[in-house]
């Protein structure tokens, strides 16, 4: 049996690097939208960079610049663990907005983010790309081959649960979360805000799946791939429709759940995370990656 190639999610990819700064971003009319405020941290080192950007957006406007029409409110995870709006940017738009902030980074940054158009086109072109550049940056933070494959597998049943919702009429962003919030709660008890409470992470880089046991991950799968097979089934649509088969296939997820509990006597949440993975790995992955 031919395994289908995995679609690279944009779920996976909302924070970015540049230079060991964080910058978030979201996919949104089929490309990606950076936050402009994150940009102008990286750029200014400013301690305010949302004052900075309103200062700027204020004398870009008076300018007449062709700059803020780029713009558009778009939600992101906000320090707080909530989606909250932001003045995001594509590509294009953030060329425009870089030539206006005086910085010596403004250069490289503008050779970083063409780079992150290159890459993105290439990876329209072979998904597999994707795939693969995932499973290497999970590599180099020290993850196990074994444990990359489960998180892929992971990814390749939320995508198709989301590709289910939109051609079941629900909308994005905030239905999105909504629905996941309940099947989360149905199977282990807890929204993800409260989960990622309960493994102690509190950044919003933080990516509650990146930090779950075998267990956990598999519920989680179970949970999301008896949503998909329970809307399917019934040909739900629309926002309501989709709750009821959200609440009732993480049901289902949180029924093998407890019984598992019941007859190993161990609770399958765990208070574990990978924020601190074992430095010995890390050193041992660039040892072997350097003898080759």
């Amino acid at each position: 049996m031919t395994q289908r190639p995995i679609k690279p999610s944009p779920q996976a990819g909302r924070i970015i690097v540049f230079q060991e700064t964080a910058i978030r971003r979201t996919w949104h009319n089929d490309e990606w939208w950076f936050s402009v405020v994150d940009v102008c941290a990286v750029l200014t080192d400013s301690p305010d960079a949302g004052a900075y950007w309103r200062k700027l957006k204020q004398r870009l406007k008076a300018e007449g610049s062709e700059a803020v029409t780029f713009c558009h409110g778009l939600k992101l995870d906000a320090p707080d663990g909530k989606l909250r709006i932001t003045d995001c940017a594509n590509t294009e738009g953030l060329f425009l907005i870089v030539q206006s902030i005086p910085s010596p980074k403004a250069e490289p940054f503008k050779r970083w983010l063409a780079q992150v158009g290159y890459e993105r086109i290439k990876e329209i072109e072979n998904p597999e790309l994707a795939a693969k550049r995932m499973r290497e940056l999970y590599r180099a933070k020290g993850y196990s081959d074994e444990w990359i494959e489960k998180r892929v597998r992971g990814i390749a049943f939320r995508d198709e649960l989301t590709n289910e919702w939109q051609k079941r009429g629900v909308k994005e962003q905030l239905e999105y979360a909504i629905l996941t919030a309940e099947i989360s709660r149905a199977t282990f008890g807890m929204t993800p805000a409260e989960y990622k409470a309960f493994k102690s992470l509190g950044q919003p880089a933080d990516n509650l799946r990146d930090h779950m046991t075998d267990l956990e991950r598999i519920c989680t799968m179970l949970g999301e791939a008896s949503t998909t097979e329970i809307a399917r089934n019934r040909d739900a649509r629309g926002y309501d429709e989709n709750h009821e088969a959200a609440v009732e296939g993480g049901t289902v997820a949180g029924s093998a759940r407890s019984d598992l509990e019941k007859k190993s006597g161990r609770r399958v949440s765990s208070k574990e995370n990978y924020k601190a993975l074992p430095e010995t790995v890390v050193r041992k992955r660039l040892n072997k990656d350097q003898q080759r």
